[in-house]
């Protein structure tokens, strides 16, 4: 499977929380990548994941824009080219420190897809 972020649709995330946040699910069991599934996640200007934690680790690489990454209450600054590991159990959220999309990868194992 070959394709492009473009021609992935951008789903609005509705969980309490999350604030001009977008998910894009580009390869999942459906494409044929057993167990994993990888999204693009898009945080406008002045947008954030809501705090969370959850039984699965999940690893993260910031493609485009500026951001703080909390990591159980320490906060991180990053950019292009970061890359985080959020372990299982970890309290997290990701903020948008910048005025441009703040556009990250984000890997987890199938369970963390819902």
């Amino acid at each position: 499977m070959i394709s492009h972020i473009d021609n992935v649709n951008a789903v609005a995330m509705k969980i309490p929380g999350a604030e001009k946040a977008w998910k894009k699910v580009c390869i999942s069991p459906q494409e044929g990548w057993e167990g994993y599934v990888m999204r693009v996640f898009e945080l406008e200007p002045g947008g954030n994941t809501p705090e969370h934690t959850h039984p699965w680790p999940h690893i993260n690489y910031f493609l485009q824009g500026e951001g703080t990454v909390y990591l159980d209450g320490t906060a991180h600054e990053v950019k292009a080219g970061s890359f985080a590991y959020i372990p299982s159990g970890a309290l997290h959220k990701m903020i948008n420190r910048g005025e441009d999309v703040f556009r990250f990868i984000c890997i987890v194992p199938e369970e963390g897809e819902g």
